[in-house]
C-alpha cells in the first residue's frame, strides 16, 4: 500500500492533468504519467489509460456537436490497427528507448508547426496521426500528441470533442491490447477508480480557464502541452 504522501501526490498529479484537458483537450497522461512512473511504475501504463478512457466522457456531454467526424474517421483507420503494435511493443521493447524516441518525435513536430509547416487536414495524414498515436498511446499512455498537432488551429470546442471521441476509442483500444498481452493488472484498474475523483474535480475547475485560453490562446497551449508531453516522456525515459 503507498503512503499517504504518494497517495496526495499521485491526487494532486490527476486533478491537474484534468484541470488542463478540460480546458486544452489533452493534459492528463502528461501530467499523471510521468508522477506514476517515478512514485509507482507498477500503475503504467494502464492507470492512466482508463483515466484517459473516461475523463473525455465529460468532454462529449459538454461539446459533443462540434465534433469532426469526418477527421476521426481517418484517424481510428491509422489508430486501431497500431495498437496492436503498441502493446506488442509494451512486452519486448525496452520502455527507455521507445519513450525517447516518441519524446525527439513529437518535439521536432512542435518545433516544425510553430512557424514554418502547416499539415494538411487530409486522410493520409490524419491515418499517419492516428498510426503513431496508437503505438505512443498503448505504449506510454501519452497518445494525443500527434493528432492534437493537426487540430492546434481549430476553434476550441472542436479540438477539445474531437479529441474527447479520438481518446475514449483509442485509450480503451489500448486497455484492450494490454489485457491481451497481460499487461494491464488489477491494482492498475483499482487504482484507477479511486482517482476518479480528483480527476473529476479537476475537470470541473478546467471551465474558468477554458474560456480564456479559448481563441487564438488555445493554439499556443496545444504547441505547449504537445511540448511539455515530449519533454516529460525524454525525462521519464533518460532519467526514470
Amino acid at each position: 500500500m503507498p503512503s499517504t504522501e504518494i497517495v496526495l501526490l499521485i491526487a494532486a498529479a490527476i486533478f491537474v492533468g484534468s484541470l488542463v484537458q478540460g480546458a486544452v483537450g489533452l493534459g492528463i497522461g502528461l501530467v499523471g504519467a510521468p508522477v506514476l512512473t517515478l512514485v509507482a511504475p507498477e500503475l503504467m501504463p494502464g492507470t492512466i489509460l482508463w483515466l484517459a478512457t473516461v475523463l473525455p466522457v465529460f468532454t462529449l456531454a459538454r461539446e459533443w456537436r462540434a465534433i469532426d467526424w469526418w477527421g476521426l474517421r481517418w484517424a481510428f483507420l491509422g489508430r486501431i490497427p497500431a495498437t496492436a503494435v503498441g502493446a506488442w511493443i509494451v512486452s519486448v521493447v525496452s520502455a527507455q528507448v521507445l519513450g525517447i524516441m516518441v519524446g525527439v518525435m513529437i518535439l521536432a513536430a512542435v518545433v516544425l508547426t510553430v512557424r514554418t509547416v502547416r499539415l494538411p487536414m487530409r486522410a493520409p495524414v490524419l491515418v499517419g496521426a492516428g498510426v503513431v498515436s496508437g503505438v505512443t498511446g498503448t505504449a506510454t499512455s501519452i497518445g494525443g500528441p500527434p493528432l492534437a498537432l493537426l487540430y492546434q488551429r481549430e476553434m476550441g470546442p472542436r479540438v477539445r470533442s474531437t479529441l474527447a471521441a479520438y481518446f475514449v476509442v483509442g485509450a480503451g483500444a489500448s486497455l484492450i491490447g494490454l489485457a491481451f498481452v497481460g499487461a494491464l493488472t488489477m491494482a492498475q484498474t483499482v487504482t484507477a477508480w479511486w482517482l476518479a475523483l480528483p480527476m473529476a474535480a479537476g475537470f470541473a475547475m478546467s471551465g474558468p480557464v477554458r474560456r480564456v485560453i479559448d481563441g487564438d490562446r488555445l493554439r499556443i497551449a496545444v504547441l505547449g502541452v504537445c511540448a511539455a508531453s515530449a519533454l516529460a516522456v525524454l525525462v521519464r525515459s533518460l532519467f526514470g
